[in-house]
């Protein structure tokens, strides 16, 4: 269920534009607006779920992930790599409440320390 003041399912039911990268019957992904790379994704359930804490919506989580190796043939980063990155809470830097994973590549990328 949407939640009226939420950015993402905004974006979704295509009040907020974007520049789509996937979508199927449970997942929408996009082209972040800031890219940390040459290609930074987000990637996010259509229905409305805060965080990767609520651990009651298992079955999305598992479509989120699978789906990574979906968007990344599509924009031929499959073979060479990707990161995701998933961020709870405002101290990670979630700034929006609704869970998205962070697909990024196309590039040789940093190590986390």
């Amino acid at each position: 269920m949407p939640i009226k003041d939420c950015l993402f399912c905004k974006i979704i039911d295509g009040k907020v534009p974007c520049n789509k990268v996937y979508e199927n019957e449970k997942i929408f992904a996009f082209n972040d607006i800031n890219p940390v790379a040459k290609k930074h994704i987000l990637i996010i359930p259509k229905r409305h779920i805060e965080n990767i804490g609520q651990t009651k919506n298992l079955e999305i989580f598992g479509e989120l992930l699978i789906s990574t190796d979906i968007i990344a043939k599509k924009l031929g980063i499959l073979d060479s790599g990707y990161r995701i990155i998933i961020n709870k809470g405002k101290d990670s830097g979630q700034i929006i409440d609704h869970i998205h994973l962070h697909l990024i590549g196309g590039e040789t990328l940093g190590l986390l320390n």
